[in-house]
Formats: structure tokens, sequence, C-alpha cells
């Protein structure tokens, strides 16, 4: 986390969408989350991105706190 955004790298070229398709995959194997579920709001074709994680209202707090742990 930085400045309050997650900061991911991915390693796949920004070319006809691979990078964005290689970030939700990692955000859903991280996230225990079907790919389905995680969905590209903003910047498809930016380095920075909003991304909107659908999750039951229960995983919210699970989800923030797997992340903000690494910050630390």
């Amino acid at each position: 986390m930085r400045a309050g955004r997650l900061q991911v790298r991915v390693s796949a070229a920004p070319v006809e969408g691979e990078a964005n398709e290689r970030l939700i995959r990692i955000l859903a194997r991280e996230l225990a989350t079907p790919r389905a579920m995680i969905v590209l709001m903003r910047g498809t074709t930016s380095r920075d991105k909003d991304v909107l994680v659908r999750a039951a209202a229960t995983r919210h707090a699970e989800l923030i706190a797997r992340f903000t742990a690494h910050d630390s």
C-alpha cells in the first residue's frame, strides 16, 4: 500500500489488455475470489487503475486486513 492505494507490479506487457488481465488474475488469486468478481472500473490504458472487488460485506474487513498487513 502506498498513499492508501495498493501497488501491484505485473510482468505482462501493456499490449491488448494483457497487463490488465494479469492484474485481475493476481488479485483473484490473492483474494481467493473468482475473476468474475473483479472489475476494472477505470484506467484500462493507464498505469493507475481503479478496481472494484465484488465481495460479500462480511469479507470486506478480511480483504482490507490482508493487504494492510503487508503495509506494516
